[in-house]
């Protein structure tokens, strides 16, 4: 088995997670700059066995796609035609900002440490991930 990919795209920095070999354990990997996305995912793909990768789908209240979508689908596109052999799929993202923001709470990051972005991002594509992983157990 192989890793899953988890991406919780951003226009300026995107949040990434994995799973364990075993699909078992979602985990923050990092985040990167945007523009430096597909290079990254190429070359961890080349290092790892990855079997899918996962990309939040930012939807508003209603189901309706939110604006972001518009920079994912060409973003998927060009993933899909670097990496034909690895399947794609989009997992809805709704809240995983907020709940990021308070695991990172929980969790008793210090105020400072909470205002980073970038942690916000990685551990918003961990809780992406896990719901991806829990809705594959039933």
């Amino acid at each position: 088995m192989g890793r899953i990919l988890a991406i919780d795209y951003g226009r300026k920095r995107t949040g990434l997670a994995v799973t364990d070999p075993m699909q078992i354990i979602a985990s923050g990997l990092t985040t990167v700059s945007t523009h430096e996305l597909a290079d990254f995912i190429q070359n961890y793909v080349s290092r790892e066995k990855v079997d899918r990768i996962i990309i939040g789908h930012p939807r508003q209240m209603n189901y309706e796609d939110s604006e972001n979508m518009k920079n994912i689908v060409p973003f998927m596109n060009r993933l899909k035609k670097m990496l034909p052999d690895i399947p794609l799929e989009l997992v809805d993202e709704r809240f995983t900002s907020v709940l990021a923001h308070q695991a990172m709470l929980v969790g008793g990051l210090k105020k400072k440490d909470r205002q980073n972005k970038a942690l916000v991002d990685e551990i918003s594509a961990t809780i992406i991930l896990q719901s991806y992983l829990e809705s594959k157990k039933y």
